[in-house]
C-alpha cells in the first residue's frame, strides 16, 4: 500500500506557496503523493479564495523530486480536452513523470456547471467525460488527431510535448459506489477512486463495501485483468501503528492499493496547521 495526502484548492491551500510547503513536508516525512481538489466555486454560497489546481500542482512539483502529484479529481467535462492534455503533459515533463490524473464528473454540478450556464445533465457530462478521455490519450500520443464526435471536433492537430510517462499518464476514475457506471468506466483505465454513499469525506468505508467494489471492477477489466490497477481508499488514519494495522490491514486484504489521507469534512480541512501536524507524524506504519 502507498500513502497520499488530499487537500482542497481553497482556504489556506489557495496559495501556491503554501502548497509547495505542504509538498516539501510530505516528501520529507515519507508520504508517496499529494493530490489537490479541482473546484471553481464548490459551494458558491460560501465566499472563499480558490487556487487554480494546475498552478498549485506546479508549485508542488518545483518543490519536490519524488512524490506523485495530481488532481483528485479534475472534471474533464468542465475543461477543454486540448487544454487539459497540454496542462497534464507540461506538469509531467516538469515533474519528471510524476503525474497521476484523477478524473470524474465533478460537483456540486449546479454550482460548478450551472453557475456558468453549462449543462447540468449528468448523462451529458458523462458523455463528455468519456469522449474527453479518448481525446486526452490521442493527444498524448504526439500524433496528429482528427476527431468528429458528439461533443468535440478536432481537425489535424498535434499537441507537443508528450508526457514523460509512456504509454500515458495513469488515469484514475472517481465515482460514488454502489453506482456501477463510474466503476465500469474506471475499469477501462489505471485506477479507481471510489467514494461511498455510506462514508463521508474523511470517513473510512466498510471492508465489505471495498471488497464488493474491487470484485466488481475486476469483473469488468476483461483483457486488462492482468495489468496493474490501483484502488484508492481514503479516510483519516490513526497514528498509532497497531491501530493503523487494524484499520488498513483488512482494506489491503480486500484489494486497496493506496490510502488517501483525508481530513473529515467538518474538521477544518482547508487549514494548514492541522494538516502539517498530520504530515509530520508520517504515513501509517504497517
Amino acid at each position: 500500500m502507498r500513502f497520499s495526502l488530499n487537500i482542497p484548492n481553497f482556504g489556506d491551500f489557495a496559495d501556491p506557496r503554501t502548497v509547495a510547503t505542504v509538498a516539501t513536508a510530505a516528501e520529507e516525512a515519507g508520504w508517496d503523493a499529494l493530490f489537490v481538489w479541482d473546484h471553481v466555486v464548490h459551494e458558491k454560497r460560501l465566499r472563499r479564495s480558490f487556487g487554480d489546481p494546475w498552478m498549485l500542482l506546479t508549485a508542488a512539483a518545483l518543490a519536490t523530486t519524488r512524490i506523485a502529484l495530481g488532481p483528485m479529481v479534475t472534471p474533464v467535462a468542465r475543461r477543454r480536452p486540448q487544454q487539459l492534455a497540454r496542462q497534464v503533459s507540461t506538469l509531467d515533463v516538469l515533474s519528471g513523470g510524476r503525474v497521476i490524473l484523477g478524473v470524474g464528473l465533478g460537483g456540486p454540478i449546479e454550482d460548478e456547471y450551472g453557475s456558468f450556464g453549462e449543462s447540468t445533465n449528468p448523462k451529458v457530462l458523462a458523455e463528455r467525460l468519456d469522449e474527453g478521455l479518448e481525446l486526452l490519450t490521442r493527444y498524448w500520443s504526439g500524433e496528429s488527431v482528427t476527431h468528429h464526435g458528439r461533443h468535440y471536433q478536432v481537425e489535424d492537430v498535434t499537441l507537443l510535448p508528450t508526457p514523460v510517462q509512456r504509454p500515458r499518464v495513469p488515469i484514475w476514475v472517481a465515482g460514488f459506489w454502489p453506482h456501477r457506471p463510474p466503476m465500469r468506466r474506471a475499469a477501462r483505465w489505471e485506477g479507481a477512486i471510489p467514494l461511498f454513499n455510506s462514508a463521508k469525506h474523511g470517513q473510512t468505508p466498510s471492508v465489505d463495501e471495498v471488497r464488493d467494489l474491487v470484485g466488481y471492477v475486476r469483473e469488468h477489466r476483461g483483457a486488462l485483468r492482468d495489468q496493474p490497477f490501483d484502488i484508492v481508499i481514503g479516510g483519516a488514519s490513526p497514528t498509532d501503528p497497531a491501530h493503523a494495522r487494524d484499520l488498513l490491514g483488512p482494506l489491503i486484504d480486500a484489494g486497496a492499493t493506496w490510502w488517501d489521507e483525508r481530513r473529515p469534512i467538518h474538521e477544518e480541512l482547508d487549514r494548514l496547521a492541522p494538516l502539517m501536524r498530520r504530515i509530520e507524524q508520517g504515513p501509517p506504519a504497517l
